[in-house]
C-alpha cells in the first residue's frame, strides 16, 4: 500500500483502515506470494449513491512494482467481482489518478471496465 498512498505514515494508515472497517465496511484483502510476502492489495466497500444506486467501490488496487503483470491485480479484482456477485451487487466502480496510465489500460484492456466519468476533487 505504500506504493500506492505514499502521502500516509504507518500510524495515519492504520487509524484510517480501522476508521474505514468500522464505519463504512471497508475490506482489505491481500494477495501473498510463495514466500508468505504481500504482493498485492485490495481495498473495497459497499457504497450507495443516486447515479450507481447499491455498488462496491475500489478504493485502493496496488502491486508492488517489482512484481508487476504477474496477474496479481487480475486476481484480487476478480476476487472483488466475485464477492460482490455472492453479496448481490450488480455494478463495481472505482477511480483512479489521471498519471496512471499503466492502470487505466489494465482496467479497460484486461478487466473489461468502462471509462465512465472523471472525479473532480477541491480541497475546502
Amino acid at each position: 500500500m505504500k506504493h500506492l498512498r505514499a502521502h500516509l505514515d504507518e500510524e495515519s494508515y492504520l487509524r484510517l483502515i480501522l476508521e474505514a472497517r468500522e464505519k463504512e465496511d471497508y475490506k482489505l484483502i491481500a494477495h501473498f506470494d510463495l514466500n508468505g510476502d504481500i504482493v498485492a492489495v485490495v481495498g473495497f466497500m459497499p457504497m450507495i449513491t443516486l447515479y450507481y444506486g447499491h455498488y462496491i467501490c475500489v478504493c485502493d488496487l496496488v502491486t508492488d512494482p517489482n512484481v508487476r503483470s504477474k496477474g496479481y491485480g487480475r486476481k484480487l479484482l476478480s476476487y472483488v467481482h466475485e464477492w460482490a456477485k455472492a453479496k448481490g451487487y450488480e455494478k463495481v466502480a472505482l477511480s483512479s489518478g489521471l498519471q496512471r496510465v499503466d492502470a487505466h489500460r489494465f482496467y479497460e484492456e484486461k478487466m473489461a471496465y468502462d471509462k465512465v466519468s472523471y472525479v473532480f476533487l477541491k480541497n475546502v
